[in-house]
């Protein structure tokens, strides 16, 4: 993964450090690793954001910034990752999860219709609770793992691939250079 691509697309440190949601990190939160844009940085983000976007609560961001402050990851692609959840994907993402939960236990799928409502939670969510955080556990769990991954392997892919033309770049030059290969 280029780092300047990325760095597009990264806030800079200065709007971080005087976030207004940010400040009840205190001083954790100017920890110079949580803008780092490396391969362990920016993969272990995607990975613990994948992660954390499968996990049915609200404030999913908060639990994002809290986990990049501990573990010392990308802070704001942590964040972004969370956002794979919205209200359109919300539904298809856990009903997902729900199938995959009840395919790990072998217990029978139980048809109901999902609602974003506290009734729904509170009226619905007892029956099928048990496949359900199950399924979010495993998905989010296999999510991070293979983003986290992905991104390791797509970003050593391209270090390589740089190095492999600058190697190339440099023979050129030197061939060029030559006053012996000139003639």
């Amino acid at each position: 993964m280029p780092r300047k691509f990325i760095k597009r697309f990264v806030p800079h440190h200065d709007a971080i450090h005087s976030h207004r949601g940010l400040r009840f990190l205190g001083p954790l939160i100017k920890d110079p690793n949580l803008l780092h844009l490396n391969r362990r940085s920016v993969s272990g983000a995607v990975g613990m954001g994948l992660f954390l976007a499968f996990v049915p609560v609200p404030f999913q961001m908060l639990l994002a910034a809290i986990a990049a402050v501990i573990i010392r990851i990308n802070l704001p692609i942590t964040m972004a990752m969370v956002w794979l959840t919205n209200p359109i994907t919300i539904p298809p993402m856990f009903y997902f999860a729900y199938k995959v939960g009840v395919w790990l236990l072998g217990t029978p799928k139980q048809e109901f219709q999902f609602e974003l409502s506290w009734t729904w939670i509170t009226d619905s969510l007892g029956a099928i609770w048990e496949p359900f955080l199950l399924g979010c556990f495993f998905v989010g769990t296999t999510a991070g793992l293979l983003g986290s991954v992905t991104v390791r392997t797509l970003w050593r892919l391209k270090v390589q691939q740089s190095w492999k033309e600058r190697k190339q770049k440099r023979l050129l030059k030197k061939d060029s250079d030559d006053p012996v290969q000139g003639k």
